[in-house]
């Protein structure tokens, strides 16, 4: 390339820098929210959204009616080693299939900081069990209450914020439906990097308030 080629480039890509690319929608409202309003019942939108992405969801009316339909999974899949890091959902599990051992057990229990409607979303925290229990066991079962239901993101980070004040968990992330990728051949595979499976058991607590 001759150098009055080269320094006709340099002028053309001089003048692009020196003028302001224009606004794409110049009348587009920067502040406001693209994210549409909630249009039916929070738990009705959660469990459509969380099935959506292969999560399986029951509706629980009371702690009894959870302890009930939980006992029932674990019969009908014949676990025989089910996890639980925190006493309060050990004592959900029969002593004769609860294990210490995340590395073979069949499934493991948590709770959550909050649930996202929009998305389907499970908004977890190193309190809540961290990333070990939620992610390294095969099946995952998440034990929530309507009153940590909220429509979208934003509204489940301004609830922990104001939960934890100025002391948030080390870690907080969001879990969405069981893990899955298409990195070979655009092939979609569930459970390589996570769970093959994801449960929901929403428990009302507030329906008496």
């Amino acid at each position: 390339m001759s150098n009055t080629a080269k320094n006709n480039i340099l002028k053309k890509i001089r003048l692009a820098l020196t003028h302001s690319t224009p606004i794409p929608f110049p009348r587009a409202e920067v502040n406001k929210s693209f994210v549409q309003p909630l249009q039916q019942d929070i738990v009705v939108e959660f469990a459509e959204q969380f099935t959506q992405i292969q999560g399986k969801f029951s509706f629980c009316t009371s702690e009894n009616d959870m302890l009930l339909q939980l006992q029932d999974l674990f019969k009908q899949r014949e676990w025989t080693k089910v996890f639980a890091l925190d006493e309060q959902w050990m004592k959900l599990i029969p002593e004769s299939i609860w294990t210490d051992d995340i590395i073979t057990c069949d499934a493991a229990i948590t709770g959550c900081e909050a649930l996202i409607a929009r998305t389907g979303s499970l908004l977890l925290s190193s309190k809540t069990g961290g990333r070990t229990t939620s992610v390294y066991t095969p099946v995952h079962i998440c034990i929530a209450y309507t009153s940590q239901l909220f429509y979208d993101i934003e509204d489940g980070l301004s609830f922990l914020k104001n939960k934890y004040q100025n002391q948030l968990p080390s870690m907080i992330t969001l879990a969405t439906g069981p893990s899955r990728t298409a990195d070979i051949e655009k092939t979609l595979v569930v459970g390589v990097h996570g769970p093959k499976e994801v449960y929901c058991f929403l428990v009302d607590d507030i329906q008496n308030i």
